[in-house]
């Protein structure tokens, strides 16, 4: 064990060092990140300092702009259209948002109960908060960013946390952060090439799609598995696809105690790509992760949570330093939603101890389809804004804005609701048949 742990450790140093050596280097020139230092309303032009420049560049804005449009001082991202003649504007995105006290609260919260589904379902709840900070105008590279490196101190709380319950399996976390790490690179190459090429609508459109296609999916497959569950029509056990991988003896086979598997290393390799690829691209790993660790490893539900907190630590650390060297995290919101988060990673951690598996499935499962509707009411408007569709009619718009906002509260507020009763209702039958117990043992 302490032979695969260091060998792990090492591969994870070096990982970072060749990332961090060859990343960087000039953004594409049709994607500029800067500030916008005067405005010219006679020739609608504007002066544009690049990052680490001096002298201001002259760009203009295309037919559907007005100066209006322009925010002095405030760092951007200029998209240029580069069909529209040299140096024309095609979209601009403030990159880090104004906080007033409002939206710093509203951070807080977002950041509790994502903390509260982290520590109870093990997904690192960013499927709740990506989309929340982009609701709040966070664009959908800076949240994905941002978010991705909140999650591994929180991680790192919530993985000490359930291993002092005996829940973490140490050796399938490192191993899966392994493939993890490699699909993290993958995934913010391919954040990286979109954002360059369709600028911030085709991110927003990018991250929302992939959040509903990937929220259904997973989502249907927990339900249908918690529903059979909480009926009784089927039982806590290892699923059929599990079972027929643990049976390919394709060398190197691997032990992992804790879990009560015995499967080739093999196995590991897709589900830990697609944990680390989702991650870096959606800032969201573990829904993938517990799933697959679930249905493809072979982990109980309690075993799969705890554990890919181990691997979001792992993968949360790297990606960060990643996210940070292009400029994209947004350090007051990565600082406020980790202080919300740290208080609920413990509260769902404790909660796991007085709860069923299909609790944990049934909490998992309603919080990702209401999540889906959330990002799916967005996509037509993302859509009309990289131009693959008409222009939406203002009022539609407004209340596809409406839907999205108001399922999000509804997932934030289910998932609190839903984590607290259980965990309130677990432990009060704990102590039920604590007492039961004790007055068994006195009259006995």
């Amino acid at each position: 064990m302490k032979r695969t742990v260091i060998l792990i450790s090492t591969f994870i140093l070096i990982m970072s060092m060749v990332a961090s050596a060859f990343a960087g280097g000039p953004p594409p020139k049709d994607l500029l990140k800067g500030y916008f230092t005067e405005t010219n309303e006679a020739n609608r032009s504007v002066q544009f300092v690049k990052d680490n420049e001096l002298i201001a560049t002259t760009l203009f804005l295309n037919n559907e702009m007005s100066m209006q449009d322009i925010r002095l001082d405030k760092k951007v991202m200029v998209t240029l259209d580069k069909h529209a003649g040299e140096n024309v504007i095609g979209d601009i995105s403030i990159m880090f948002m104004d906080l007033p006290l409002k939206k710093i609260g509203a951070l807080l919260l977002i950041g509790l109960i994502g903390g509260l589904l982290s520590g109870f379902i093990g997904s690192g709840g960013a499927f709740v908060m990506t989309p929340a900070m982009m609701t709040l105008g966070a664009p959908g590279a800076i949240a994905v960013a941002s978010n991705m490196c909140h999650k591994f101190p929180k991680a790192m709380v919530g993985a000490y946390k359930r291993y002092k319950y005996g829940q973490v399996d140490i050796k399938l976390g490192l191993v899966m952060a392994v493939t993890a790490i490699i699909g993290v690179e993958i995934g913010i190459k391919m954040q990286k090439y979109i954002l360059n090429t369709w600028g911030n609508a085709g991110s927003n459109l990018y991250v929302s799609v992939v959040f509903v296609a990937v929220l259904v999916i997973v989502g249907l497959i927990v339900a249908r598995d918690a529903y059979k569950l909480s009926r009784g029509k089927a039982e806590a056990t290892t699923p059929k696809l599990a079972k027929a991988l643990m049976n390919l003896n394709i060398p190197p086979m691997m032990n992992f105690k804790v879990a009560k598997v015995r499967i080739s290393a093999w196995v590991t390799i897709p589900v830990g790509l697609a944990t680390g690829m989702l991650a870096a691209t959606i800032a969201v790993g573990g829904f993938i992760g517990v799933p697959g660790m679930i249905y493809v490893i072979g982990a109980s539900a309690m075993v799969a949570s705890a554990t890919e907190l181990v691997v979001a630590f792992i993968m949360g650390c790297y990606g960060s330093v990643q996210w940070a060297i292009s400029g994209l995290v947004d350090i007051r919101m990565t600082l406020l939603i980790l202080a919300g988060s740290l208080v609920g990673v413990q509260l769902g951690a404790l909660g796991t101890t007085y709860v069923k598996d299909h609790i944990i499935k049934i909490v998992m499962a309603s919080v990702m389809l209401i999540v889906a509707i959330s990002r799916g009411a967005k996509v037509p408007g993302y859509l009309s804004d990289v131009g693959a569709m008409k222009a939406l009619d203002p009022q539609f718009t407004a209340f596809l804005n409406s839907v999205s906002f108001w399922a999000l509260i509804t997932a934030l507020g289910s998932a609190g609701i839903l984590i607290s009763f259980y965990m309130v209702k677990g432990m009060m039958e704990a102590r039920r048949e604590e007492k039961q117990s004790v007055l068994e043992t006195t009259y006995v």
